[in-house]
This record gives C-alpha cells, sequence and structure tokens, in this order.
C-alpha cells in the first residue's frame, strides 16, 4: 500500500467519524441548543457538493466518505431544526433507552 493510499484512508476515517459524537450528543440529550444551524447548512451544502463532484468523477472514495459525512451532518442540521416535540421522537426512536 502507498503513502497516497494510507493517508487517503486515514482522512477517510477522521471525516466520517468526526459527525458521530455530535449525532450520538444529540440523540442521547435532545439538546441543540449549543449547535449553529449556519455552520452546519454551509456543511450540508459543502458535502453534497463534494459527493456531486465524486459521482461525476465516479470515484467511490469520494463517494463513500462525503455520502456519509453528508447524512451524519444532515440528521444533525434536521435535529436542529425540528420542533422539539418531533426532535424528542426521532431521538427516542434511535434511543428508547436515553428517553
Amino acid at each position: 500500500m502507498d503513502a497516497a493510499t494510507i493517508v487517503g484512508g486515514l482522512a477517510t476515517l477522521c471525516s466520517t467519524t468526526s459527525f458521530v459524537p455530535q449525532a450520538w450528543k444529540v440523540i442521547r440529550t435532545r439538546d441543540t441548543s449549543a449547535i449553529s444551524r449556519r455552520m452546519y447548512i454551509i456543511t450540508v451544502i459543502g458535502f453534497s457538493l463534494w459527493l456531486a463532484y465524486g459521482v461525476l468523477l465516479w470515484q467511490w472514495p469520494l463517494i463513500l466518505t462525503n455520502g456519509i459525512c453528508l447524512l451524519l451532518s444532515a440528521f444533525i442540521l434536521v435535529m436542529k431544526l425540528l420542533p422539539r416535540h418531533r426532535k424528542e421522537q426521532v431521538a427516542a426512536a434511535l434511543d428508547p433507552a436515553a428517553g
């Protein structure tokens, strides 16, 4: 395995897992008050564009990495935008023990 593949693999691992702690915290606490809506809107747009770029080039590493990042960041954004009662319902469905 060459250095570029190793660096790319590590970058993918870091990028795709970076949103997991925030998503899990939102599910567990149902609290999104400290999350910037504007930042997540821009992040979701960015990952959407990177995903489109990967699809246009048919580059699976770009498609896979940005697809996962898009799903996680979009989940956090949706939870931020949902009214409290809907946020509770989604979180309870994903982690019933936390409610």
